[in-house]
């Protein structure tokens, strides 16, 4: 006997049920794995995240049993929905009245049948995981049936999703799209919740993303095909003395000569740049890429003994600069064999060099652009870039970076609304800094961005020029480089920006309420690291409510650095005992995903010591929401143990900032470190520009609540607090300056 509860499923004739299947598969290259997980019999409860309105139609051409789908009630108020929903059999259930749908779903698994509900409960229209509900949970446990995670990659960005803000109207794909989607292990009932499925979700996301096949390209051939596929668009504005524009066919030229040069006149396998952001900048390492070696841009804010070792550990013998810019470094140990840009590029031939490679962008197939060059297909996992760390709480690492890390992470942040192909960025991050090297320079190459670049961070008035006059939309800088602005800048001057992107270092709360107040702009905060290659978390503007079906999302949320990007999934661990821990809970931040990096340039000690279990090891502490968001705490280095309890540097700077009312728009003005005591673990010292009494930091940090551990036993009074070219604390010459004030 039928059950009266469940939706009858409609029989198709074998020959529609068949050219459904067949424009499906021709539509989409499904892959899967873990699909042999699947109980072949009895009801099972299949759970996915869901970014686009074709989700349904691919898990079912991926799983080997049929589907019985749970769907929202509000579709059936369309006709093509309510067809949809009377010939498949789809479960209808409402957020205002669930019972009913809840029934209907939970007699279906009784009867042995396979069901699939999307935990979210709607569409995401972010591209990330949303929050999880707790209704599958509970159809699950009264079902008494096992729960499989499935994570489907691949279909953000199609025209049955919300990337670009909008359903439907954009450009479709290029047939078929290929998807992938990685099912779970099946999982008892009695152990599924939120944070599990969140977990699952986030760890099969990880290995679905992992096979998409763009990350196994080659960046430079990858490139190339993206600058000749539209040779007269205008892609960069160079703003380094006087203003040059430079569209894709003429950085294609300019690089494709100047790489025959490089290949046929430099052997080591690397070449050292040091070039400001600029057309040189893009032309170089693109160049440099181009002839089959690594670029590497050299970090020239830092200390001789730095770079010298940088130099000595990445066999680096030759330089491509500019002369202006060796002017400007003297100090900088320039090897013998350091080679000006533009002389270069007139050696190998000048104009008359890149004509044939002009003709070439405008009148080729961008496959043949590439071919033209030699360049391999395959990248994936050899080196493309090498980075060093700051080096700000110790020596400087060679962070190598694969074809597959760079690639992936422009895919990760591509996925976001921030950077659209409409934008035009505002680039005056090093190209040293990993923000710098991937975002404002490899992303805007992929994807088409326009590029407004200024050669430093620190001229705020050529940064606010450049906005006002190219009427640049986004501006990516460290809160460093960016609070300058707040004092220089006149509201009118900064109406072209949509977007102001900060990272590098925590955001601090009077820098976001005076933009907001002054600007009427939003700061984004996001999170990454060099190893990462670098972004890995980023908040984005709430997503448009477009529907009536369309519920409100969250694409923000204050203090926090936003979702994870798709393809990375995470751990909180005890810094101490290594253990998972509960979600909410404030631990040390572990990441998995394509973009973090492999390991250190020949330094399998430090690389050891970066992963555990596969996991790379932040160094910060972190928790994540109920939303998904995740919230730095602050760097275990920056957290001090004194009698057994962490005391967080970063909210004791924060305290004194507000009792004392200390202006840090132009510098740093008080900085607390942590030194060894014998006697309880750590003494906190204070580094500070302006005089201070213990007397009165004591009296004020008490009076606000502040508990006595927190208070700073030492001043040490300095002429600045130490800053790197990045943008973020030397914490290696703040701890020598804490050192030398207790000794």
């Amino acid at each position: 006997m039928s059950n009266p509860l469940l939706p009858r499923r409609s029989h198709l004739p074998f020959f529609i049920e068949f050219i459904a299947s067949t424009i499906a598969r021709f539509l989409y290259r499904v892959r899967t794995s873990g699909a042999e997980n699947l109980p072949t019999s009895g009801g099972v409860l299949i759970i996915a995240n869901h970014i686009s309105y074709v989700d349904v139609v691919v898990l079912q051409l991926a799983c080997p049993r049929p589907i019985r789908f749970v769907g929202y009630q509000g579709l059936r108020r369309n006709g093509f929905f309510n067809w949809v929903f009377e010939i498949s059999g789809s479960i209808a259930i409402s957020s205002e009245a669930p019972r009913q749908g809840m029934k209907a779903a939970i007699a279906a698994l009784k009867a042995g049948e396979v069901v699939c509900v999307c935990p979210e409960g709607h569409i995401s229209r972010t591209g990330q995981l949303m929050a999880i509900q707790r209704g599958f949970e509970l159809m699950a446990r009264q079902a008494e049936v096992p729960v499989v995670a499935a994570a489907i990659d691949g279909l953000w960005g199609s025209v049955f999703s919300f990337a670009g803000n909008k359903y439907i109207w954009k450009s479709p794909r290029l047939l078929p799209t290929p998807v992938f989607i990685a099912f779970g292990h099946p999982t008892a009932a009695a152990a599924v919740n939120p944070s599990w499925a969140r977990r699952e979700l986030l760890d099969l996301g990880r290995l679905a993303f992992e096979e998409r096949p763009v990350l196994k390209r080659h960046l430079g051939r990858e490139c190339v095909r993206a600058l000749t596929k539209h040779p007269q668009h205008l892609q960069v504005i160079d703003r380094t003395a006087e203003r040059r524009e430079l569209t894709n066919a003429q950085i294609y030229a300019a690089a494709a000569a100047l790489s025959r040069r490089i290949k046929t006149t430099i052997a080591e396998k690397r070449v050292g740049i040091v070039l400001p952001p600029g057309a040189g900048a893009f032309i170089a390492n693109l160049a440099v890429l181009m002839a089959g070696k690594i670029p590497v841009n050299l970090n020239f804010t830092t200390s001789r003994d730095s770079l010298e070792a940088s130099l000595e550990l990445g066999k680096i013998a030759t330089i491509i600069s500019a002369d202006a810019m060796r002017e400007k470094i003297p100090n900088f140990p320039f090897p013998e064999r350091t080679l000006d840009l533009k002389t270069e590029i007139l050696a190998c031939g000048g104009k008359r060099a890149m004509l044939p490679w002009l003709l070439a962008a405008w009148l080729l197939p961008n496959q043949w652009c590439a071919g033209l060059l030699g360049l391999p297909k395959v990248g994936d996992r050899e080196e493309a870039g090498l980075l060093f760390t700051s080096g700000s709480s110790g020596e400087p690492k060679g962070v190598v970076l694969t074809h597959r890390n760079i690639l992936a992470n422009c895919d990760q942040i591509s996925s976001l609304s921030i950077l659209p192909e409409s934008c035009t960025l505002l680039a005056c991050l090093p190209v040293f800094h990993s923000f710098g090297f991937t975002v404002t320079l490899w992303y805007p190459l992929l994807r088409g961005t326009r590029v407004v670049t200024v050669p430093s961070a620190l001229d705020t008035r050529k940064i606010i020029d450049a906005i006002r006059d190219e009427k640049a939309t986004v501006l990516i800088g460290a809160p460093t480089f960016i609070r300058p602005i707040l004092k220089k800048a006149k509201p009118g001057e900064l109406r072209s920006l949509d977007l102001v992107v900060t990272g590098a270092e925590k955001l601090p709360d009077d820098l976001a309420r005076g933009f907001l107040e002054q600007f009427h702009l939003d700061i984004l905060e996001g999170y990454g690291l060099t190893e990462a290659t670098p972004a890995c978390s980023l908040n984005q503007p709430h997503p448009p409510v477009v529907f009536s079906t369309n519920e409100p999302q969250l694409g923000k949320r204050k203090a926090a650095v936003g979702r994870m990007m798709p393809g990375i999934t995470t751990r909180v661990v005890d810094p101490d005992s290594w253990q998972e821990l509960p979600h909410g809970e404030t631990g040390m931040v572990l990441f998995r995903g394509a973009n973090i990096f492999e390991g250190y340039l020949d330094d399998p000690e430090k690389t050891a010591a970066a992963f555990r279990d596969g996991w790379f090891v932040t160094g910060d502490l972190g928790r994540f929401d109920d939303d998904g968001f995740l919230f730095i705490e602050g760097r275990l280095s920056r957290f001090s143990k004194i009698g057994g309890e962490m005391v967080p540097h970063g909210t004791i700077e924060q305290k004194l900032v507000e009792l004392f009312d200390l202006d840090q728009s132009e510098a740093y003005v008080a900085i607390v470190m942590g030194v060894p005591d014998v006697v309880k673990g750590e003494t906190l010292v204070l580094l500070a520009t302006r005089d201070f009494t213990l007397a009165e930091v004591r009296e004020r940090l008490l009076g606000a609540g502040v508990t006595a551990l927190w208070v700073p036993r030492v001043i040490h009074r300095v002429e600045k607090i130490p800053v790197l070219g990045t943008g973020k604390l030397d914490l290696k010459e703040c701890k020598r300056l804490a050192v030398e004030a207790v000794a």
